[in-house]
């Protein structure tokens, strides 16, 4: 039985929608044309009790259009992430002064909001109305408590997206995409000159990270400035690396080539190495005073800030000790699961035995050696690809983009996480991308390959985030709307539906499907307890060698990630768990008349949505396939 999680509430949020309008000299922002209306609607059309209005209606949509450009116009890189190409020579601002312009933006934006009746607007875009109401309020409520948020992090920061995002993201078709390669080079130090004052506010107020996250920060900062042109030695840096390969693709003349290349190479070492010791010294300064504790019940209102963090990412009230227990309630049914399988592989022994024996048994690892490396790469390609055929007997929706599996790049594996997605942006000029982190193959069992793949992959991250940018007649910040615990809801939820879909034919993956949510149900246990019960990182790593088969080094990476990111890691299990108590109680409910395929779609065709408003979405759709039938 899955958990009914009753204490969902509409709390919703949308990750900054950041992308710019502005032409590439800056010209002033003009908005987005309005979405095009789900159906026709008349001045006055009746529905239900409701009169819609066609003038208030187009009012609205011009309202989010605008409102949206303006976001465009003020967070260039997240442009560059969705495809636009203007602007894209600078990085989205961290100063003080933009953050605070930022919250009166929204300010402002939520009582023009309540200019607009309601009532009087098409029905789909009530649901519109209700999400960017609440994405304003949750911003302002995580805007107090700004300075606790971390600016940057081992996991993820400028020191990272500087690269990252230059590599993978910024693309070089012609002459002036180099250019603006070049600017952003040009204008990393202005960047981290912003992450540095937000580091020094953060001293101010004691907000620090642990003392054993900094080293980890410097020695990625330092992995980006090593090699040609920094310095003889190493072979070419990955940044110097991309550009070259970029310029040489385009059908330009030499003495373009050359042109261009100089401008980088100066860039390179006149701004960019500078910044980025710059910012080393700034991490190591604050490093002499970081403390030892990790949870951020240090902080002063800490225990406020973890409630915002808990709210933010399962989109639920429930609290800390709810959660906590939750997780000890899923542990317990996971691990008779994977009794089951032991009884089924025949093995003899407790079930800590049996974490062992998978933990090191050398059949479920590939080498570690750069043709291990590739063996991975190839079977969780095939992985994929064993799916994909499958679909469409599960959705009447389908992702156009391309999806395609990576290993993350070496300047940022041995910080970055197990395993990740990046989305594909509308017009499909760059594929979905599973990343699949290979620093060290002892992390990447075997037996966890499918589940991962699947998650990552189809029919998980990219068949949900693909379909959200490729959906017609929504607005477009609700195409871009995240919510964790939907998102990574889905994904988790994904991991069990291969199973329904015929995968996992070998009992040691399905044993690693069950593993890999087992993670998710710890993470709710070590997340509380270091961020609310005081855990210490060794106590939270002991928890999950204890109650899991994943590897020291798995488990430590694991324990360093949420307490990077207090909150984040609780949202998968509680939004799988809905997602999956929803679809029984449509299958309850509807009986014969029950369609997975309508079921899917109506999950995914609204795109990202928090869990109370999927449940109303779930709860429409079994109430008018019950109509229809008694019509």
């Amino acid at each position: 039985m899955y958990l009914n999680l009753l204490k969902i509430t509409v709390c919703a949020g949308l990750l900054a929608v950041f992308v710019t309008a502005c032409s590439r000299e800056q010209a002033p922002a003009e908005p987005e044309p309005a979405a095009a209306p789900a159906s026709p609607v008349s001045p006055e059309t009746s529905i239900g009790q409701n009169a819609v209005s066609e003038s208030v209606t187009a009012e609205f949509r011009t309202f989010l259009a605008e409102n949206y450009a303006v976001d465009m116009a003020r967070e260039p890189l997240t442009a560059s992430y969705r495809g636009i190409k203007t602007n894209q020579d600078q990085w989205n601002s961290y100063s003080e002064s933009h953050l605070q312009e930022t919250r009166e933006i929204n300010e402002a934006r939520l009582q023009q909001l309540a200019e607009f009746d309601r009532d009087a607007l098409a029905p789909s875009d009530r649901l519109s109305w209700d999400l960017y109401k609440l994405d304003l309020e949750r911003q302002l409520a995580r805007d107090e408590f700004r300075h606790h948020l971390f600016v940057i992090q081992q996991f993820r920061g400028p020191h990272t997206m500087a690269p990252s995002s230059l590599i993978n993201i910024h693309q070089v078709k012609d002459v002036a995409d180099a250019e603006a390669y070049i600017g952003r080079l040009n204008n990393i130090e202005n960047w981290f000159d912003e992450v540095i004052e937000q580091l020094e506010i953060r001293s101010e107020k004691n907000l620090l990270l642990a003392d054993w996250q900094y080293p980890p920060m410097i020695e990625a900062s330092r992995n980006v400035i090593s090699g040609v042109p920094f310095t003889e030695e190493g072979g070419n840096s990955t940044l110097w690396e991309d550009f070259q390969a970029k310029v040489a693709a385009l059908d330009i003349e030499q003495d373009s080539r050359e042109q261009l290349l100089d401008e980088a190479r100066r860039a390179l070492v006149d701004v960019v190495q500078p910044a980025y010791e710059k910012l080393i010294a700034a991490l190591e300064k604050q490093a002499e005073n970081a403390p030892e504790a990790d949870g951020v019940w240090k902080f002063t209102n800490g225990d406020a800030f973890y409630a915002e963090r808990l709210r933010w990412f399962t989109t639920t009230d429930l609290t800390a000790e709810e959660v906590h227990q939750l997780g000890l309630q899923e542990v317990d049914r996971i691990h008779g699961l994977m009794r089951e399988i032991m009884a089924q592989v025949e093995f003899e022994g407790e079930l800590q035995e049996f974490f062992e024996f998978m933990r090191s048994d050398p059949q479920f690892y590939y080498p570690n050696t750069d043709a291990g490396r590739e063996a991975y790469l190839t079977d969780a390609r095939a992985a994929i690809d064993a799916i994909r055929p499958l679909l469409s007997e599960q959705f009447g929706l389908l992702p156009e983009a391309e999806l395609v599996v990576k290993r993350v790049e070496a300047f940022r594996e041995k910080s970055a996480g197990k395993a990740f997605y990046q989305g594909p942006p509308p017009d499909g000029s760059r594929p979905g991308i599973y990343y699949a982190n290979l620093y060290d193959m002892t992390s990447m069992p075997t037996y966890q390959l499918e589940a991962l793949a699947y998650h990552e992959g189809l029919p998980g991250h990219h068949m949900q985030r693909a379909i959200s940018v490729e959906l017609k007649g929504l607005p477009e910040f609700q195409r871009y709307a995240s919510f964790t615990a939907y998102s990574e809801g889905w994904g988790l939820y994904s991991e069990e539906l291969a199973k329904d879909m015929g995968m996992y034919e070998d009992p040691y993956s399905d044993f690693g499907r069950l593993a890999l949510e087992l993670w998710r149900a710890c993470r709710l246990v070590v997340d509380t307890g270091l961020h609310n019960k005081r855990w210490t990182r060794e106590e939270a790593i002991a928890y999950l060698l204890e109650n899991t088969p994943n590897s020291e080094t798995d488990s430590t990476k694991a324990i360093e990630r949420y307490i990077a990111m207090p909150g984040q890691a609780t949202a998968y299990l509680v939004g799988k768990l809905k997602i999956m108590e929803l679809r029984e109680r449509a299958r309850e409910e509807l009986g014969e008349q029950f369609d997975i395929r309508a079921f899917h779609d109506e999950v995914l065709k609204h795109g990202p949505v928090p869990m109370s408003l999927l449940e109303q979405n779930v709860e429409r759709l079994i109430a008018d396939t019950l109509a229809a039938k008694a019509d």
